[in-house]
């Protein structure tokens, strides 16, 4: 089964990584959703809740205050200019 390796970090602290099935985020041109094989993309992302389904475990929810994300060969690096875990998510692997 194909996945996604996912990275987020804030401006200043580094938040949660680890493997995933889907990655939802809002963009400046509106909702994306990322799932494996996606082809390369750069996106702005808008303020508001980026969700993600990873490989075991219940979905996690980042806010986010904006940034960006990128996707290439199943990798998403997400850079947000400020970021939080939702209170049920815990930091994933580094």
């Amino acid at each position: 089964m194909a996945e996604l390796e996912v990275e987020i970090v804030a401006a200043d602290h580094f938040v949660w990584s680890g493997a995933a099935k889907m990655v939802k985020a809002r963009t400046s041109d509106g909702e994306i959703g990322i799932l494996p094989g996606h082809s390369p993309l750069l996106a702005i992302m808008a303020g508001g809740e980026l969700a993600i389904q990873p490989v075991s475990g219940g979905r996690i929810a980042v806010v986010v205050d904006g940034g960006f994300f990128s996707v290439d060969n199943d990798r998403v690096v997400i850079v947000a200019d400020n970021a939080k875990l939702g209170e049920a998510a815990t930091a994933g692997i580094r």
